[in-house]
């Protein structure tokens, strides 16, 4: 079906705000897009046609009242190929050249450089927002690098915080990372070093998954001095 051209915009308006929120029901894609859910849902079911979103159960059920909970769109591949992946094919074939005539030694080390942002900006994003937690801050510089990121708080055991969760909605090389998983191995390392802790990485765009979650434990106030 040809799309017209005047909703084009607003179709991506929907598509946008999915890859940055992660899976999001018609009613809070209206009301996050200051949209009516009539429009919402027009625009939505173009979108499945298309074949960039897809209709899923919720995972968790909120309390609706009677009745079943409402369906949630998540983007599919094809929807996440409409933003930063033009150079896929490019990028794998180069990795497996690399890993042809230099090794896996040689993919790790380039994995390793294409995360060293993390590094890089994490001490200056904490040193100008010093109100943010350190998974904000990395959230922070997430995004900064297109990766849509956002903090969770994990429920509270037995009264204590347990911790956090770090959710990139997208991930700008997924389709490379899921033929080498070393770009993913790379980057979790790095946000064990800059946090000082171990983390676990619970899911990944790269293997399917709607969203990387790396699962972040209670940190201490003992980072005061990263950036100096």
């Amino acid at each position: 079906m040809e799309i017209d051209g005047q909703d084009q915009p607003t179709r991506e308006r929907v598509v946008r705000s999915i890859r940055d929120h992660g899976a999001s029901t018609a009613l809070v894609l209206a009301e996050r897009l200051d949209l009516t859910p009539a429009a919402v849902r027009r625009h939505l079911d173009q979108l499945v046609e298309e074949g960039a979103i897809e209709a899923r159960e919720p995972r968790v059920a909120t309390t609706r009242g009677r009745g079943r909970p409402a369906k949630e769109f998540a983007l599919t591949e094809t929807g996440r190929d409409r933003f930063d992946q033009q150079y896929d094919d490019l990028a794998v074939a180069a990795l497996r050249f690399l890993a042809d005539t230099s090794g896996d030694e040689a993919v790790r080390r380039f994995a390793e450089q294409r995360v060293s942002f993390i590094e890089e900006r994490f001490g200056d994003v904490q040193v100008a927002h010093p109100e943010l937690s350190p998974a904000e801050v990395l959230a922070q510089v997430f995004t900064d690098q297109g990766y849509a990121a956002t903090v969770r708080q994990l429920i509270p055991i037995n009264g204590q915080r347990a911790g956090e969760q770090l959710c990139q909605q997208h991930c700008p090389v997924s389709h490379v990372a899921h033929e080498f998983p070393q770009l993913c191995e790379a980057e979790t390392a790095a946000i064990s070093r800059v946090l000082d802790t171990h983390v676990q990485r619970l899911a990944t765009i790269a293997h399917g998954d709607g969203v990387c979650t790396t699962c972040i434990p209670e940190i201490t106030q003992k980072r005061e001095q990263v950036s100096s």
